[in-house]
């Protein structure tokens, strides 16, 4: 694990804190716990604490259930794993990306990648 993602994932932050950098309430948290939504570690003594992966989950909720969503939707949302996309869908994707950024139609008329292959490898 990379430095940046392990100090991400350190539990530190107590649920004062977590309240003040979310603007939830601590019932909030606690109720999106209880939905295991987000799961604190707890500490030695059993207090609750957060890491910044977790403060970033309740803001995600938080935008989420602005945006009008249930909680089982948001469920079913944080259950989804992140599909891996192989080199060459990515690349096709930008490719097309670039391709409708520039305005050029889908036969490309005028532009040939493989012209400009020193400039734009994909």
């Amino acid at each position: 694990m990379k430095e940046k993602e392990f100090r991400r994932s350190l539990a530190v932050l107590p649920i004062g804190t977590a309240m003040s950098l979310t603007g939830l309430s601590a019932r909030q948290i606690r109720y999106y716990e209880k939905n295991e939504l987000v799961v604190p570690k707890r500490n030695d003594t059993n207090r609750r604490m957060y890491s910044l992966d977790d403060i970033d989950k309740l803001l995600e909720i938080k935008d989420y259930l602005a945006e009008g969503m249930t909680i089982a939707e948001i469920k079913k949302i944080g259950q989804k794993k992140p599909e891996k996309i192989s080199d060459d869908d990515l690349r096709r994707l930008l490719r097309e990306e670039f391709i409708s950024a520039s305005g050029m139609d889908s036969n490309h008329s005028g532009f040939s990648f493989k012209d400009n292959k020193r400039h734009f490898q994909f």
